[in-house]
């Protein structure tokens, strides 16, 4: 029968089975995994050799036991493989390293201007190399590096298509793989942030992504993946326009959500978002007023967007760990005064990643695709 599983297909599907149980329980016994895939115990042992052999898995202590000797427990090598995420802005650079829990475990920091020329590629993939071989790690060991940046991407991740923050439109992802022999990808850094926010999360399904950065971005999630839409752009929520007469854009059009729901927006020249808020849970009247304008002009915003893609909202990006209850509660009111369909309902959830969010994001599609592969 086509259908039919070979010997080799079962063997394969075994050892999957096995290396993602460990994966998700964290810590088992051979027993427990035996038990719990209802396999025998010499095809367990079997499987755990070859895991132990690739250094996927290892023992990690025992079990404690009343009688008998204790059970060795079985734990995944977390760094057996690892993910490196860059994130580019105008004045620094995040370089940090993520192992398969998607856990960051080192992490550097470069105050470097962004240009768009040879030099300045060849010292941050410098500086990327340098970070690598830190761990002297095994080349294998590194999945690759996913090059986050306020651009629109290929879906492929080979070019960016639209980059009027950094002036980078048609970058080839070239002028920094040619100095590192590793994959690498150019990834939208708001669908970065989505894409760490999915890996935390395992209950969204479908909803809206907005990081609220120095610039904003916004990412749609449909059945737990990113949707890209016919041309990569999809989801690109800042250039919606909320105001034709507004503020100029740096797209070059007026008025667009960006000019009135980013930090940027937000703040004044050398404001920081701690010294902001600080104000504004001081009761400071003049930036509570400020305060309350911007969260006027997201209501509008959310709530047209609501009209279209009528699914929960996920608040991210620097300006997140901010944002108190008392926040979403006025937004709440403010869309229901707005829109036709009131929602008793909560349907604005404040992002559960930390300022990390974007580089990790960026590495992660290789931890994901290589736990895939098991």
């Amino acid at each position: 029968m086509a259908n039919s599983m070979t010997l080799k297909d079962i063997k394969k599907n075994n050892y999957s089975l096995i290396y993602h149980l460990i994966y998700q329980h964290k810590k088992l016994s051979k027993q427990e995994i035996a038990n719990m895939l209802h396999l025998s115990l010499p095809t367990v042992s079997q499987h755990l050799t070859q895991l132990e052999k690739k250094n996927l898995i290892q023992k990690n202590g025992y079990f404690e036991s009343s009688v008998g000797r204790r059970a060795a427990a079985y734990t995944i090598c977390q760094q057996a493989r690892i993910g490196i995420g860059v994130e580019i802005q105008k004045e620094k650079v995040r370089i940090l390293a993520v192992d398969l829990r998607g856990t960051v475990f080192q992490q550097k920091e470069l105050y470097l201007t962004y240009a768009n020329d040879g030099h300045y590629f060849k010292q941050v993939s410098q500086e990327v190399q340098a970070f690598i071989d830190h761990f002297d790690y095994k080349k294998e060991q590194v999945l690759g590096i996913g090059f986050a940046v306020q651009a629109l991407t290929s879906n492929d991740g080979e070019k960016i298509v639209y980059g009027k923050i950094l002036d980078c439109t048609g970058l080839d992802i070239h002028v920094f793989a040619r100095h590192l022999d590793y994959p690498c990808k150019f990834l939208h850094d708001a669908k970065c942030a989505a894409t760490t926010e999915l890996w935390m999360r395992k209950d969204i399904g479908d909803a809206v992504y907005l990081s609220i950065g120095t610039h904003l971005g916004g990412a749609i999630i449909i059945n737990d993946q990113i949707y890209m839409g016919k041309d990569g752009h999809s989801g690109t929520v800042e250039h919606m326009t909320i105001d034709p007469n507004g503020s100029l854009c740096y797209c070059g059009k007026r008025g667009c959500m960006e000019t009135l729901c980013s930090i940027h927006a937000l703040l004044k020249k050398e404001e920081s978002l701690a010294f902001f808020f600080q104000q504004v849970r001081s009761g400071v009247p003049s930036y509570v007023e400020r305060w309350h304008t911007f969260i006027e002009h997201l209501a509008f915003s959310i709530n047209n967007i609501r009209l279209v893609i009528n699914r929960d909202f996920i608040l991210g990006g620097h300006i997140s760990p901010y944002l108190k209850d008392e926040d979403l509660q006025i937004l709440h009111e403010k869309i229901n005064e707005k829109t036709a369909f009131p929602s008793e309902e909560p349907f604005i959830f404040i992002s559960r990643s930390n300022e990390d969010g974007v580089p990790v994001g960026a590495a992660i599609p290789f931890i994901q695709s290589f736990l895939d592969s098991i």
